[in-house]
């Protein structure tokens, strides 16, 4: 039996909502984003690697940037979508229909994209550490 440990994905570990310095941990106490008490309860630090989550007061508020970024690329991408496979008419009101649509998924979709932003943002100033077990965490000042 060998001693290599696999890296776990980029895009995996953030689609899981995983510690970004070791990849394998939770960053959310309860895996439902829809049990709205319970939305942005996260772990104080990781459980894994013991890196501290909340990097300074206010740290969070840079998420409303990315969850801005990714409301605009979703409803673009539904544009697109709408337009290719349905087509855009003010004649007809199917305009409407995708701005109704697309609205209605926006808001349901929209405590998984607070968590997601949040997930992203914090990738943006943890980088992944491989050797996670030997090193301290990350520390920031404020």
């Amino acid at each position: 039996m060998s001693d290599i440990k696999t890296t776990p994905n980029y895009l995996m570990s953030i689609a899981g909502m995983k510690c970004p310095r070791c990849r394998r941990g939770p960053l959310f106490k309860d895996p439902n984003a829809y049990h709205f008490k319970q939305t942005f309860n996260m772990y104080e630090t990781c459980e894994v690697c013991n890196q501290k989550f909340n990097m300074e007061p206010g740290f969070w508020y840079g998420t409303g940037y990315v969850s801005y970024a990714l409301t605009v690329a979703f409803s673009v991408s539904s544009f697109i979508a709408w337009w290719v496979l349905i087509g855009v008419s003010f004649n007809d009101n199917r305009v409407f229909w995708w701005l109704g649509i697309n609205a209605t998924l926006l808001i349901l979709l929209q405590p998984w994209l607070m968590r997601i932003s949040r997930t992203i943002y914090l990738y943006f100033f943890v980088k992944y550490d491989p050797d996670y077990e030997k090193t301290e965490p990350q520390e920031f000042d404020y």
